[in-house]
């Protein structure tokens, strides 16, 4: 009897074994903002060298992100750039409360030819000569902080708010926005082609469109139009472990300082 049970035991051993290498052997897949892309994809090469499980990573807008979630594509972690998209799944059911896992702000990305300070951005953003580029409200994140701002914009300078309202271009983000060609970054290629002078987007991208077109500048937003970007994550209430482990891992130091490397900030 006990060598029947230790056959079995070590039968059951195998089987366990094989189900862990054959769920770690299919991709988990994460959907992300696209402010993500440079740090959630060194964050998933890391997280696959220490645990072998692979990571899929679909990048986008995050309210387009949330729609085709909902729409029945099959994403098991969702990290956004904001805690809106995330909360609305989790209020349909089916998903976890999110949680923050890391900040941004907002830069002004400027043209070669534009001069500006952040004493003096607001002023050249109400320039009737000056193009202003933003991301898609409501699809994108980054044009709702956009549009946050013009709002802190109003109390700086009375009637600030319509004039951004009406020149802003929203040139990125949306269901029909140009995507960039392949090995493009979007903002960097948006202000290579001219579409605008001024573009404003996460620091983060910034940093990294200036890396892509060194020509361009970055402008830090003064404190009193800022506007703090919190990224919410959430996951499938029913999610693998795997799924919960790549949460972890996002979320533990390790995870932590790869972002802090890409320009953001702690939860």
């Amino acid at each position: 009897m006990k060598r029947i049970a230790f056959i079995l035991g070590t039968i059951a051993l195998a089987l366990a074994g094989c189900a862990m290498t054959e769920q770690a052997a299919t991709p988990l897949p994460v959907y992300a903002a696209g402010s993500l892309r440079e740090a959630l994809t060194a964050i998933a090469a890391d997280h696959e060298a220490r645990s072998g499980q692979k990571v899929a990573l679909t990048f986008g807008a995050s309210g387009l992100l949330r729609q085709r979630i909902e729409q029945g594509e099959g994403a098991l972690v969702f990290a956004s750039a904001d805690t809106e998209h995330p909360q609305r799944l989790a209020a349909r059911g089916g998903w976890a409360p999110p949680q923050v896992f890391a900040r941004n702000s907002l830069c002004a990305l400027t043209a070669a030819h534009i001069s500006a300070t952040p004493d003096t951005l607001l002023a050249t953003l109400l320039r009737p000569d000056v193009r202003l580029g933003t991301s898609t409200p409501k699809a994108d994140p980054s044009g709702d902080y956009a549009w946050a701002l013009f709002r802190k914009a109003e109390a700086v300078r009375p009637g600030g708010y319509a004039l951004l309202e009406t020149k802003a271009l929203k040139l990125t983000g949306g269901a029909d926005s140009p995507k960039p060609p392949a090995g493009r970054g979007t903002y960097a290629w948006v202000m290579d082609e001219g579409q605008a002078d001024v573009f404003l987007t996460y620091c983060t991208n910034a940093v990294a469109s200036q890396r892509e077109v060194p020509r361009l500048k970055i402008v830090q937003v003064p404190p009193e139009l800022q506007v703090g970007a919190a990224y919410g994550l959430t996951q499938r209430s029913d999610a693998p472990r795997a799924a919960r482990d790549f949460v972890a891992y996002l979320l533990s130091e390790p995870g932590q300082a790869v972002l802090q490397r890409y320009g953001f900030g702690r939860p």
